[in-house]
């Protein structure tokens, strides 16, 4: 083989290197030979289409993400697909623009008159990201797009249903009843994405889902993200995925290297509230996600804020779609500074410069806690993610810490630190001269003498 113009023929180590540009595959160059050291990759070299990229260019993205790298050139190839990253890695855009790029250069099925693209999300709230993802992206391209979540009449859906869309975002739940109403044709999927699938398994979504990938044809493209990889997701993507491309850039790994992450301790829940109001009050808290245990607590605790001169606010399952859009928005634009939330807004609230997490209850499952904190420290910026604990909670402390692999920091603030533990005296220092054993009758049992 002739060595390509530019290569050096081996390294140190007798392996041949090349300095060329071009890649097919990350690290590698046109002739197939390791780079030595390998550029950063462009969208470019992802092999997305003009319109695409100056979508991206305007949303002021310079390079990709590494799940991007190694998801968009896989689902470019048609490959079903299982990828696994950590919360706030670009894993949207590493289905958005794939699907997009399908729908701009592949025509649509003679007679084909339903969606082209499904993407099923757990929650509304981030059934609307990725929407917002999909027209973001889409905006130099002719996409039409629909969504299909709870909390919105059926008439409105059923209308947009009748309407010719190209891409459908969902919740399983709302989509399965309009299936099984026969309201929406599924026969003309070309692709199908699974958003947060592991956040679905959580929720008891495994058997909707099931139904609805039967529901879409058979040589479909599916493609598989979550955050995390268990048994449970093992055994689902080998339901619904065939021969599927494993991409772990995650590494298996759930560390926040961004997220500076606190332990706090406290000696019940007044000394909460306290530590939560001293937070509150900071001004390097410039905006904050309080995560409370139940919907009663986040409307109390968002109550006792707002008491406090806070702009503060609650978001939870009970507040109607619009309700809940209004309070996001209001968080995006600055005029609530301080959201309490229920884990129904772990993964599907995406706001770019929350500063602080703020755990006031730990979660039950130890995974939601890697999905709370990274809330934030997103697309590079840095965050803090306080977590506070009673002794009733040291359980669920071990829990996060088994499934992290390694302790949290603990923390103190100055005044308002823990009163001090109180361990139980050595057993030398609780010893002393011995009662003497009484018998049945009362009478202390005469001393055995020994021969």
């Amino acid at each position: 083989m002739v060595t390509p113009v530019g290569c050096q023929s081996r390294d140190a180590s007798g392996r041949r290197v090349c300095f060329a540009t071009v890649l097919p595959a990350p690290g590698l160059c046109r002739k197939g030979f390791r780079l030595l050291h390998p550029p950063s990759p462009t969208f470019a070299d992802l092999g997305l289409t003009p319109a695409l990229l100056k979508a991206l260019d305007g949303c002021g993205y310079t390079a990709p993400t590494p799940v991007q790298t190694q998801a968009i050139p896989a689902a470019l190839a048609g490959r079903d697909m299982i990828a696994s990253a950590n919360t706030g890695t670009g894993k949207t855009a590493a289905f958005v623009l794939p699907a997009l790029q399908r729908l701009a250069v592949t025509p649509r099925a003679a007679g084909s008159f339903g969606p082209r693209v499904l993407i099923l999300s757990p929650t509304r709230e981030l059934a609307a990201q990725s929407l917002e993802a999909v027209r973001r992206y889409s905006k130099f391209c002719r996409v039409n797009t629909g969504v299909i979540v709870g909390g919105v009449p059926y008439r409105e859906q059923r209308q947009l249903l009748e309407r010719r869309a190209d891409v459908v975002v969902a919740t399983p739940g709302r989509l399965l009843d309009h299936l099984d109403r026969s309201w929406l044709d599924l026969r003309g999927i070309e692709l199908l994405i699974l958003d947060e699938a592991d956040r679905m398994l959580d929720l008891g979504f495994v058997e909707p889902v099931e139904r609805i990938a039967a529901a879409c044809p058979a040589g479909r493209q599916t493609l598989l993200f979550t955050a995390t990889v268990d048994a449970a997701m093992v055994r689902l993507a080998a339901r619904l995925l065939n021969d599927p491309l494993r991409v772990d850039v995650a590494g298996g790994s759930v560390a926040h290297a961004a997220i500076d992450q606190r332990l706090l301790r406290a000696d019940n829940l007044d000394h909460k509230h306290r530590l939560l109001a001293h937070l509150a009050g900071s001004e390097e808290v410039s905006k904050a996600i309080v995560f409370a245990a139940t919907k009663r607590d986040a409307d109390r605790l968002a109550g006792d804020l707002e008491q406090s001169g806070h702009a503060a606010a609650a978001l939870h399952g009970d507040m109607s779609q619009p309700q809940r859009n209004r309070t996001l928005e209001a968080l995006r634009r600055g005029r609530i500074r301080l959201l309490v939330a229920t884990d129904v807004a772990a993964r599907g609230l995406d706001v770019a410069d929350i500063s602080h997490v703020i755990n006031f209850d730990l979660p039950r499952v130890a995974e939601d806690y890697v999905h709370r904190i990274g809330r934030t420290g997103r697309a590079g910026a840095t965050g803090i993610a306080y977590s506070f604990y009673t002794g009733k909670e040291l359980s669920q402390v071990r829990a996060i810490e088994r499934f992290l692999g390694r302790p949290l920091p603990p923390h103190t603030i100055p005044g308002l630190e823990p009163a001090p533990v109180r361990r139980p005296a050595p057993a030398a220092a609780r010893s002393g001269p011995k009662p003497p054993v009484r018998s049945k009758g009362g009478e202390a049992p005469l001393k055995r003498r020994h021969a």
